[in-house]
């Protein structure tokens, strides 16, 4: 039956009386309208023209007939699912998974993992992330809680490397020691983690082993979808953007193909759907290794490791960033008595020396299998305090890994989306780790794109939606990147050991500036920063939630930890074997034991 047929069916019906719905009267003309099945559902429109005696209605499936796009339901809108692919299952691509799936949406995740091992070590979610995750899922978040170890809450900030007088103590960051030689200067600026949250009356700023996580996200997903959607071993490698309204197929790393109505690429900082979108050689290096697949080296190397270790400021700081001539090295709390750390150099790319197993990828061997890396890393820090060398003398050198740092510009003249394909979170804005930012943001992209999609009640508004995610994220990611990578140029390359009038310690220009910094990084760059940062808050404030978190918490914190204190005391320091990155799937008492 042809168009003009149709419209002349219609018209006749009208004259005589007869008021078919309009699904029963046309759904045999379109395979899409017998998907659909919406009666007086108004469709977008791709002509004001119409026939004069058409309803708003009838126009509207004769323009999904003719566009051959579909209405998208939810549970409380007429309509089919939304058929979306992720690839990636990171934490961003499982985020992504079960916000899509509470909205109704059907939603497959490709992971190129055979199977999900406990890789991972803690990661950071600051008050912005842990407001979007109670907004997802209460549940979700309530189970974070439980297994969350709180650093916003305690000191946090940065201390002199050269001036810490090595017995961890807590001390003030004021100016006094200026006229008062026996004023110490342990710490020279403390972050307001604990105030910017109180501003908005958010959960404060903590950290969650990243195989916790990953479980709990998994759960929640096999609850709502089974186990079916996640297909491990199987990433997409490849795929064919089909047209507005059409979708996208796909083809995974076993050859085969799929379809959806949306691909997400989630695939991490060497993306293979990113590769293709921006028309990027794939895991490709530039001679100097200075560019890899469209991102550049950041200039630093990063060591890391953990242990565990009772320092008298334990159980009053959070986190802590240690500064000194070319290089910075962080510790945190990360709970149960551990302690997770940090060592920044500026080093060319490919200084090989540890091995990397980061992020739960295969561990590379180290560049000289007898090389004791904690001595190494030790030699770097050569004048360094005591409190430095005391992290580092209790951590197990086999523990040690490398990763060299590469981030992106932001994308700021070509979107994040082409058809009805999508980036977010490291695939397309990698980030330093300074802020602890990169989960964070990729939580949001989570969110807010979901949100968009929602929205969107036809398969041909797709493209558009996707593009309107872009324009929503760009301002917000782009500050965060910035931020991220400024302080890591401004600690390596602006900062020193701060000028002091009692010793010689800090004596070239870059120490003048640091002093100089040191009242506007407190009363104005600090506390802007972390209240941007905080600013997006979906749930908006929590009452005196964050308080009654915070005590509950204090109590199994200070348990848990000295339980491992005490096993350690008795029987050496634990190794976490291969990698750190890994937990270990017994319990720590059954760990290996380094003596």
């Amino acid at each position: 039956m042809g168009f003009t047929s149709f419209l002349l069916l219609t018209s006749a019906s009208a004259v005589c009386g007869f008021a078919p719905s309009i699904s029963s009267s046309v759904s045999h003309l379109s395979n899409v309208y017998e998907k659909n099945r919406v009666a007086g559902f108004e469709l977008p429109k791709q002509s004001n023209k119409k026939a004069l005696w058409m309803s708003d209605s009838e126009d509207a499936v004769v323009s999904t007939i003719l566009d051959s796009s579909e209405l998208l339901g939810l549970p409380a809108r007429p309509g089919r699912p939304l058929k979306v692919a992720i690839a990636g299952g990171g934490v961003g691509g499982l985020t992504t998974a079960l916000c899509m799936l509470k909205k109704g949406f059907d939603v497959t995740v490709y992971e190129k993992t055979a199977a999900f091992a406990r890789f991972g070590g803690p990661i950071q979610f600051a008050s912005n992330a842990l407001s979007v995750l109670k907004e997802i899922d209460e549940k979700l978040f309530n189970d974070v809680m439980d297994k969350f170890t709180f650093t916003g809450t305690r000191a946090c900030g940065i201390k002199d490397g050269l001036r810490a007088d090595g017995s961890f103590r807590m001390t003030g960051d004021s100016l006094d020691y200026l006229w008062n030689p026996d004023a110490p200067a342990d710490w020279f600026v403390k972050f307001p983690l604990k105030e910017c949250a109180d501003l908005y009356k958010l959960p404060y700023t903590g950290v969650i082993n990243r195989p916790d996580l990953q479980d709990l996200l998994i759960q929640e997903c096999k609850a709502l979808a089974g186990d079916d959607f996640i297909q491990n071993g199987n990433a997409v490698v490849s795929y064919e953007d089909k047209g507005v309204g059409e979708g996208v197929s796909f083809t995974l790393a076993d050859g085969t193909t799929e379809e959806a109505d949306v691909l997400v690429g989630c695939d991490g900082i060497w993306s293979a759907v990113r590769a293709q979108m921006y028309g990027e050689e794939l895991r490709v290096t530039s001679p100097d290794k200075k560019k890899r697949q469209g991102c550049t080296y950041s200039g630093y190397t990063v060591f890391a490791g953990e242990t565990v270790l009772k320092t008298d400021d334990y159980y009053e700081t959070g986190y802590k960033v240690y500064i000194g001539p070319q290089r910075y090295f962080v510790t945190s709390d990360v709970g149960e008595g551990r302690i997770q750390w940090y060592a920044f150099f500026a080093l060319p790319p490919g200084t090989k020396k540890a091995p990397s197993g980061w992020g739960g990828s295969t561990r590379d061997e180290q560049g000289d299998p007898g090389e004791n890396l904690v001595d190494y890393v030790k030699s770097l820090h050569e004048g360094w305090s005591s409190e430095v060398m005391d992290v580092l003398d209790s951590t197990p050198p086999e523990s040690v890994e490398q990763r060299d740092l590469y981030d992106r510009a932001p994308e700021l003249l070509r979107s994040w989306a082409k058809g009805n394909v999508v980036l977010m979170g490291d695939a397309v804005h990698p980030m330093m780790p300074n802020l602890g930012q990169g989960g964070c943001q990729a939580i949001e992209d989570a969110y807010v794109l979901t949100e968009t999609l929602a929205a969107t009640k036809s398969t041909q508004k797709i493209p558009d939606a996707l593009n309107d995610f872009y324009k929503k994220r760009i301002v917000r990611v782009t500050i965060v990147q910035f931020l991220s990578r400024l302080a890591s140029d401004l600690i390596i390359n602006a900062f020193d050991t701060p000028w002091s009038p009692h010793d010689n310690k800090g004596t070239s220009w870059k120490s003048y500036l640091t002093f100089f910094w040191k009242p506007l990084l407190q009363y104005a760059i600090f506390p802007g920063q972390f209240a941007y940062l905080y600013s997006y808050f979906p749930t908006g404030g929590m009452g005196d939630l964050p308080q009654q978190l915070e005590a509950r918490w204090k109590t199994k914190h200070e348990k848990d930890a000295e339980a491992v204190f005490a096993k350690v005391a008795e029987e050496g320091q634990q190794s976490s074997g291969p990698s750190f990155f890994k937990k270990a799937e017994n319990k720590p008492e059954d760990a290996a034991l380094v003596k």
